[in-house]
Formats: structure tokens, sequence, C-alpha cells
């Protein structure tokens, strides 16, 4: 007779999976058996279950399908909470097999005993409990439709005698993703054609919910003359191939964004979750569509909300929108756009004598030598900044973060995922030594799965832009050094490829050598530590904050550090 555990890969084999990642332990151990008998299915093995989550969150992110991860009873599947938060957050679907303690000894307080069912409940679309043999295959069913369905995390609770018991039904069951398309009604639609036709200035702000839907924003814009701002989970998909990008908006974005949508008397909004009330006007006309009805007016009070998919949605608007003649206020977003990028690109250039690299010229060299269908990774932090500041896309290149949660340490765990699942492609994981050495022993990882992804470390001994938000804030900097290693050095110890560079005049050279290397490789970069990364729009608490954190810093005896920050932001702020 077949097992619980062997019926469970027999119905991920029939549902296409080719990867689970995890940690085996004994509660997993029926689970791991019939992978190896089944022997179709690779096993990632990783040497921390948050890295096993956040993979599978990569894995879905760029695959558009179902990710697997397994974790062990107690403290084996409660490390896997962090990146199922990422995964839920960010609407990917993954199954999550969370193996449990002897069923009879449920209750008891029994060595790791913890109630996985309860824990994972808010970091999941369903989280249950299979107590009886009996209740399966459904409840695998019902776990792996809610995740594709619901685009968010499945957690399937199993004791590990449980998933050894015979099951009286062996079925696999072909989980098929149901592709709706939502359209608002005609009277809606056309509400929102009175609105935007009415108005003089429309700015389009655009999130992820424009995946697939390029070509159908890229004509609404046209037709309204309206400028692209993006969000930044927006990017991979609306930047490229766009004459109407005036680039990003919020915290990490920059001027020629938060222009857009001030000048605006009419935001379009689509598929966007832009979190930051601060960067919406106070006064234009607000629309809002988003296939989760829920989601409208949570940022912003709206004048109009849709529920409908973003690209079937403008198709549908497009014919009731009046073209707009007057097309001033695109263009002169689009020439405010031109005049901030050269801005910025004039910050990407090499360092003066020995000075510390600058991260924006690192992140240019990356953008020019990376492949054309790159999957770049970022860690949450500065990393992130360089990313969407100087990081271009193309129609083939893509970008994950941890852009909703907001973890640290997530850019060698997503790019371990976006490996695993392509194997073909460049994977650049962009590493801030923070986040790279809080989960550093996952570079063997890298080694013992045989996965080439390009892991850049932004080294600049800090926190940064914790440090960052201290300033701003008035505080004096405090518990934000960061003792390193040489990371060109460990990684060597473990088997990869690597480089470390302290000046301007060698980082060409290196970038290009690691990208193009075959196999695993690591570009230790020593940056600037005192690089501010300026928000588009500079509030009067931002100011008020510095001049605190400048007067503290010298009351505190530590004035040689507003030297070094102005010797490194001369350029921006002058």
């Amino acid at each position: 007779m077949v097992t619980v555990a062997e019926n469970i890969v027999k119905t991920l084999r029939a549902n296409g999976i080719e990867r689970v990642y995890g940690i085996p332990g004994d509660s997993l151990n029926g689970f791991t058996d019939a992978l190896r008998k089944d022997g179709t299915i690779r096993w990632v093995h990783v040497r921390h279950e948050e890295t096993a989550a956040f993979a599978a969150a990569a894995d879905a992110a760029t695959t558009g399908g179902l990710a697997v991860v397994a974790g062990s009873c107690g403290p084996g599947n409660l490390h896997l909470i962090n990146g199922l938060y990422d995964a839920n957050r960010s609407r990917m679907p993954v199954l999550a097999i969370a193996a449990h303690i002897p069923t009879t000894e449920i209750g008891t307080g029994y060595f790791q005993e913890t109630h996985p069912q309860d824990v994972f409940r808010e970091c999941s679309v369903y989280a249950e409990y299979v107590a009886d043999p009996r209740q399966m295959p459904r409840l695998l069913e019902i776990a792996m439709r809610s995740a594709i369905e619901q685009r968010g995390v499945a957690v399937l609770v199993i004791p590990g005698d449980v998933a050894l018991a015979h099951i009286e039904s062996d079925r696999a069951t072909v989980i098929e993703h149901a592709r709706p398309v939502v359209v608002p009604s005609g009277d809606e639609l056309e509400k929102a054609a009175a609105l935007l036709n009415a108005a003089r200035r429309v700015t389009i702000l655009a999130g992820a919910g424009v995946e697939g839907a390029h070509d159908e924003v890229i004509a609404l814009a046209d037709r309204l003359g309206a400028p692209i701002v993006h969000a930044l989970r927006g990017k991979e998909f609306i930047e490229h191939d766009n004459p109407f990008d005036v680039g990003m908006t919020g915290l990490l974005g920059f001027a020629s964004g938060y222009r857009a949508m001030e000048a605006a008397d009419a935001i379009l909004i689509l598929g966007s979750d832009f979190p930051y009330a601060q960067f919406y006007p106070d006064d234009a006309t607000t629309i809002q569509v988003d296939i989760r009805g829920a989601q409208l007016g949570k940022r912003h009070p709206l004048d109009l909300g849709l529920v409908g998919d973003a690209g079937p949605t403008a198709e549908a608007l497009l014919p009731r929108l009046a073209e707009k003649t007057d097309r001033s206020h695109l263009d002169d977003s689009v020439e405010h756009y031109r005049r901030t990028r050269a801005k910025l690109d004039d910050l990407a250039v090499p360092s003066r004598g020995r000075n510390p690299i600058h991260p924006q010229y690192l992140a240019r060299l990356v953008n020019e030598h990376a492949a054309d269908d790159a999957i770049f990774t970022a860690d949450v932090g500065s990393p992130t900044v360089w990313a969407a500041r100087y990081l271009t896309m193309t129609a083939e290149r893509r970008l994950i973060g941890s852009f909703t949660h907001g973890s640290m340490a997530n850019a060698l765990l997503h790019g371990i995922g976006a490996q695993a699942s392509h194997p073909d492609r460049q994977v650049v994981a962009l590493a801030g030594d923070g986040g790279l050495s809080m989960m550093l022993g996952e570079l063997l990882t890298l080694t013992q799965n045989r996965l080439p992804v390009k892991t850049i470390v932004v080294n600049n001994s800090s926190l940064n832009f914790v440090e960052l938000e201290m300033k701003a804030a008035g505080f004096v900097t405090y518990a934000t050094d960061l003792v390193n290693p040489d990371f060109a050095a460990v990684a060597g110890a473990m088997g990869i490829f690597a480089r470390r560079v302290e000046h301007s005049d060698d980082l060409e050279d290196a970038v290009r050598e690691v990208l193009d290397h075959d196999g695993p490789a690591l570009l230790d970069v020593v940056t600037e530590r005192q690089e501010l990364s300026m928000p588009p729009a500079i509030e009067a608490a931002q100011v008020k904050g510095f001049a605190l954190y400048a007067i503290r810093t010298v009351m505190s005896g530590r004035g040689d550090e507003l030297l070094d920050l102005a010797r490194a932001n001369w350029r921006q702020l002058f």
C-alpha cells in the first residue's frame, strides 16, 4: 500500500513540481524517503530553513508556478516563518510541508512541540493540520489550490507518523490554475472615462499588478498623454521599452517620479499597493484598479475604485477615452525625467584618488555587464536603492526582492531559488554586508548544489540604510558598525571564485570577471559608507533631523563623521 508521503510526492510530480527546498529531519523522513524513491523531484538542500522559504518564493516569482518547501517539526519549520511571510506578502504561491511531532504526543509538551497550524496562520492563506490519513489527499489538494488561486502560502502540518501511514485513496489530482478575465462593469468604465477625460494632467502609477499588461498600459498612457510612474515592484514589468517612463516615486525613488505625481490633477493607479501616503497628491482625482477589491482605497482616498485585471481593464477603458491633444504634462514630465536621470548618472562615476568606491558606480557597472535576461535580487536597504535607480530592465530581466516584507538577507536566498529554477540564466544577487553575513553559510548552498549565482557584496562596514534613517530622524548613529571579514577570502574557502576590490580603477575588470565566471562567484566591493541615497522630496522634518544629527554628533565627539559625510556627498548636495 502507498503511504501519505508517497502520495504527496506522486501528486507533486503530477503537478509538474521539479524542486523541493529544505533541510531533512526525522519527522520528515517519510517525505524525504518518498522523494528519494521517486527520483524525479530534486531536493535542494540549504543550510537554514529560512533560506528554503525565500528560495521557494523566488522560484514561484520567476516561474509563475507553485513552489514547495519542507521543514521538520518544531524549530525546523519555525525557521521557515520569515521567508513564508515574504512569499505570502509578495503573493507568491508556495506550498509548505510542516512536519509535526508524533500524533500521540501532541499536547504533552513533548520534545520540539509547537502548534504549527496556529504559528503559520498569519503568514499564509491556508494552514491546516492533518490528524488522520483519511484527510488525505483532499487536504493536499485544497492546500495547493489555495496557494495557486489566492497567490499565497499554504501550509500543511503533518505528523511524521501520519506521513508514514497508509492511504486509502492514491489519486493524484492535477490542480489547474484558473485564469478568469476580470473587467469592471460598463457603467464603472464609463465613470472612469468621464473622470479621466475631464482631467488635464493624468499620471499613471503602475505596480506589480501590471505584469503581463505592458503594451496595454503603454497604449493607455499614449491616449491620455500620461507619464508612467512605477512603484518598486512594478519596475520590472513596465520600465522597459516605455517612452512614457518617468521613473519611480517613494522613499527609494527620485525627483521626476515624485514631480509627475504632484503635478497631476488625476492619478490612475494600476495594480499597485504603494504604501507611502505622503507621496500621493492631496488634491488630484484618484482612480484605482486592482484585482483585489479589499485593496481599493487602502492607501489613499479614492474618487473611484475598480476591481479588475490591469491589462483587460486598460484595454476595455481605451475606446472610451478621448485622445488628449495637450501633451504638455507628459512632455514636461519626460523632460524632467531626462534631467533627473542625467543627474543620477553623474553620481555613478569612479571615486577620486584612493577613496572608497561609490555604490552608484558599482551598480552602473553591474547593469552594463550583466546579461540582457539576468535575474537580479537585491537585499533590503541600500542595495535595493541602487538596484531601483541603476539597474535597467529589459523585457527579459527580472528584479526580485523582499520589497513588501522588507527582510534583511534576502538577496542570496532569493538568488538560490531563482538559479535553481533557471539554471541557464545569469542570477546576480546584490547583497549588503549585513545581509550576507547574517546568512553567510548559504554560500555553501551554492557550492553544494552547483548554483552559479553571482553575489555582489556592497561592503560599507555598516548597517547603512539604518544609519541613514537614524540621521534623518536626528539620532547619532549607534550600534550600526560591522566588523567584516574579507568576504572574498571567506567565499574562496567555500569553493567559490571570488575577487575583492577596494579602488575604482580595479572595479570594472572585476565586475566583468565575476559575471563571466562559469560557476558561483563573489565580488566583495569596499564602498563609501557615508554615501547618501537622497529621497525624491526632502521634508522639513528630515532637514531638522539631519541638523539635530549634526549637532548631536559634534557634541558626542564624533565631528570627523560629519567631515566624512560632507566629503562623500559634496557632489550631491552642491
